[in-house]
């Protein structure tokens, strides 16, 4: 009797049914913090891609002034120049996916520019950024 039990002892190599589950249930508990960990650095991407667009045209807008007095315009691309970022109708930039030019933008004056982008995907979609002449890259409007 004793060695029968023995040979069922060294022929028994599986795992049980409480440590399959064990193993289960702490999969589970780390995908539950790492997904929404991974969705949050989605956003903060996109955040960036704000953050580049518009601190590439408050830069042109910038160089812009110091050679001329009159107000350049800004404008996201059509047709031909899909995808890039004007500065009287010419391109300054590629302008990155999702990223759109805010209605407050004013290039109107050369101390008082402000150029303002928003990223309906990021976390700052509400706020946005903006780069204007007095306070250089921002969250916010003009």
């Amino acid at each position: 009797m004793l060695a029968r039990i023995n040979a069922a002892k060294e022929n028994d190599k599986g795992f049980t049914l409480i440590e399959l589950l064990v193993v289960i249930i702490i999969i589970g508990i780390l995908s539950a913090v790492a997904i929404p960990l991974f969705l949050n650095q989605q956003k903060k991407a996109q955040d960036a891609a704000a953050k580049a667009d518009v601190s590439t045209l408050g830069k042109e807008v910038a160089t812009y002034y110091v050679d001329n007095t009159d107000a350049p315009t800004v404008a996201a691309g059509s047709g031909a120049n899909e995808g890039k970022w004007l500065l009287n109708s010419e391109s300054v930039g590629n302008q990155s996916e999702n990223v759109v030019l805010d209605s407050t933008t004013d290039v109107s004056t050369k101390d008082g520019w402000c150029v303002a982008v928003n990223n309906p995907k990021g976390d700052k979609s509400e706020e946005g950024f903006k780069y204007s002449a007095a306070g250089g890259l921002e969250e916010g409007k003009c």
